[in-house]
C-alpha cells in the first residue's frame, strides 16, 4: 500500500475518477479491437460506465462522489474501491480485501468475456 496517499479535494476526486473511467473505457475498447469480442461499452449519466458482454452480462463501474469511491458491480458481486494513491501513482483499493481496482476489473472482465482482458490506467 502507498504510504504517501494524496488526500483528494472534491475537484481532485472528480478529476482522478474521470481519468480512471476513461482509462477503463480505452483499455476495453483496445481489447475489443484486438479480438473478435462483442463488447458494448457505454457511458451513462457521465459517471457510469456500462460494459456489456456477448452473453448479455454486464459490469457497471461508477463513481460515488460523496464517499470518494469507485464502485464495481459484476456477476461475482459488488465491490467498493477507495483512493490510496498519488496523482503520479494512481491506486484504488478494495475497501474489504485491499485488491487493486485495475487488476480486479481485468479478472472480472476476463471471467465474463471468457477470454483474457487487461484493464489498466493509461
Amino acid at each position: 500500500m502507498n504510504k504517501n496517499i494524496e488526500t483528494l479535494s472534491d475537484a481532485g476526486f472528480y478529476a482522478i475518477a474521470e481519468k480512471t473511467l476513461i482509462a477503463i473505457e480505452i483499455s476495453l475498447e483496445e481489447a475489443f479491437q484486438k479480438t473478435d469480442l462483442d463488447l458494448d461499452i457505454s457511458r451513462q449519466g457521465g459517471n457510469v460506465v456500462n460494459i456489456q458482454f456477448e452473453d448479455k452480462s454486464v459490469i457497471v463501474v461508477n463513481t460515488q462522489s460523496p464517499l470518494q469511491e469507485i464502485w464495481v458491480a459484476a456477476k461475482e458481486g459488488g465491490f467498493h474501491y477507495k483512493w490510496a494513491g498519488t496523482l503520479q501513482e494512481p491506486l484504488w483499493l478494495d475497501t474489504k480485501t485491499g485488491a487493486e481496482l485495475f487488476s480486479e476489473l481485468s479478472r472480472l472482465a476476463s471471467q465474463q468475456a471468457k477470454t483474457t482482458l487487461e484493464v489498466k490506467f493509461i
